[in-house]
């Protein structure tokens, strides 16, 4: 009865092992969870209050499919100043968070066998998207390393005829990666002459520790038009129950299109969080954004030296984001049957790195607070040590 489309889709894994975690605590076992991509902070009050003041003010109705005009001028002065792009009102789409971007943007990009480049480790809706929409994906291996990044050889050499698309990812979820200026510089020249579309999820960019974050389509005039960049408040503010996301591209047929799909499946996102997002993005939060971010780098430094004191474990210092991909290879290659037996035997955990498409890892989450990151580290350490005393 099932269409062989709807087939292609494998449950997210990230949700799935947060779902299990989560019936375990309600049972009344002991789990720590590291699972989640989702700050533990709450929603900063100056945005909550800007979502009662909607709601106090009548704004509870339909609303333009892409968005209110005020929300969309919040998302280009948002890229302008933070980014320099310049982006007008038809060039910019609302969206249920990125999955809904993603979602709506493959839709109307992607046909069958039309090849997609995702670096690997990936975040694991790309892939499944991109099937769904009868694409091939066309991984390219990176590791630690590498610091799971892609180079210009990597990238020329899987380009073919097929490819329609490269999804970069920076910061990244799940290594925390983040590319410089003269990284993508040097990816960006590879792509020129080609009609390749860039889909640029920069998410986390607030997240960004260590260096200075850029934007995909700021490098060149050529990256401009060829990069669809996909963002959102989920993760700066703590605004991941709102469901918000946006996208901006060059090229107005294509916002167009999504729009045509958009105003047919979803419509509108909720009118409520429209209002509270421009509190998001107009500057209202920083200080929160500030003081989640430091708060972020202190819990980032302290994981990264408890998991490099472990005999059999190793993690590079993410640059971004609030993950660390942990290199289990020294005790298994089964990142799998790695977290399952954790979980099983220390009530912690964790997203085995297989589900991001790179094997011999695990996701670990510091998005929770200092002394949970402290005892489930400390858990880790002793069934690893079990692990290699077997």
């Amino acid at each position: 009865m099932l269409t062989k489309r709807i087939n292609t889709l494998s449950e997210s894994i990230t949700i799935a092992v947060s779902a299990l975690a989560q019936e375990l605590k309600e049972e009344g076992k002991d789990i720590l969870s590291f699972s989640a991509g989702e700050p533990d902070f709450d929603t900063p009050q100056v945005i909550k209050d800007a979502g009662i003041a909607a709601i106090n003010s009548g704004f509870t109705k339909y609303t333009a499919v892409d968005g209110i005009p005020a929300l969309k001028a919040a998302v280009a002065k948002k890229l302008k100043r933070d980014n320099n792009l310049e982006y007008a009102p038809n060039q910019i789409i609302v969206n249920n968070g990125a999955k809904h971007s993603l979602f709506n943007l493959f839709s109307a990009t992607i046909e069958d066998g039309m090849e997609v480049i995702i670096p690997a480790p990936y975040w694991v809706t790309y892939p499944e998207l991109v099937k769904y929409c009868g694409g091939k994906v066309v991984e390219i291996q990176t590791s630690d390393a590498t610091a799971f990044k892609i180079t210009p050889q990597q990238l020329k050499a899987a380009i073919t005829p097929k490819t329609r698309m490269l999804i970069l990812t920076t910061p990244s979820n799940p290594t925390g990666a983040v590319y410089s200026r003269e990284e993508l510089t040097a990816l960006a020249e590879v792509l020129k002459g080609t009609d390749i579309l860039v889909a640029s999820d920069e998410m986390y960019e607030k997240l960004t520790y260590d260096g200075e974050f850029t934007s995909a389509a700021s490098i060149s005039e050529d990256m401009f038009k060829r990069t669809i960049t996909i963002n959102g408040l989920s993760k700066s503010v703590a605004m991941t129950g709102w469901r918000f996301g946006y996208m901006a591209a060059y090229d107005t047929e294509l916002i167009k299109a999504t729009k045509k799909l958009q105003s047919q499946s979803t419509s509108n996102i909720c009118s409520i969080t429209q209002y509270a997002a421009i509190a998001g993005l107009d500057g209202s939060a920083d200080e929160d954004m500030a003081m989640m971010k430091k708060e972020f780098i202190k819990r980032r430094d302290e994981a990264v030296r408890l998991f490099n004191e472990v005999d059999g474990l190793t993690v590079l210092k993410p640059d971004g984001a609030f993950y660390l991909f942990v290199n289990i290879q020294e005790v298994s290659n089964d990142s799998l049957t790695f977290a399952k037996e954790l979980l099983e035997s220390k009530g912690v955990a964790v997203v085995p790195g297989v589900g991001f498409g790179s094997e011999g890892y695990f996701r670990f989450s510091f998005a929770t607070g200092m002394k949970t990151i402290r005892e489930g580290i400390k858990r880790i350490a002793e069934f690893t040590e079990e692990l290699k005393n077997k």
